[in-house]
């Protein structure tokens, strides 16, 4: 596939060392573990990669799994002014990323080849 798409091959080592590579997992996770979800995922990421600093995203993403803690524990990581924000930033961002229809169409066009 790389040599058919002019792409550079990754090694696993340095793939699995990029920053997003969670994001990456997750979403096929969650959307479909398939070649497909990971071309979408990937794209999807490199958006918000574009439109959020790493730290913030580590940010945002820390707030939202921190406020899973029931009661009191996670209270403060889904009420405060700094989660709200970190996690509308994310999202902002999450929705700026989603393929459009031509974008789809495109990224399927590439996949039959």
């Amino acid at each position: 596939m790389t040599q058919r798409h002019g792409l550079k091959p990754i090694p696993y080592e340095q793939l699995v060392a990029w920053p997003f590579a969670d994001y990456v997992f997750a979403c096929m996770k969650a959307n479909g573990e398939n070649q497909p979800m990971l071309e979408r995922c990937s794209c999807s990421i490199d958006v918000i990669a574009s439109i959020i600093p790493y730290e913030h995203y580590v940010t945002a993403e820390t707030f939202l799994r921190m406020g899973q803690l029931t009661g009191e524990q996670g209270v403060l990581f889904r009420t405060s002014e700094p989660s709200h924000a970190a996690i509308d930033a994310l999202r902002r961002a999450q929705a700026e990323a989603a393929l459009s229809p031509e974008e789809e169409a495109r990224l399927r066009e590439i996949l039959k080849e």
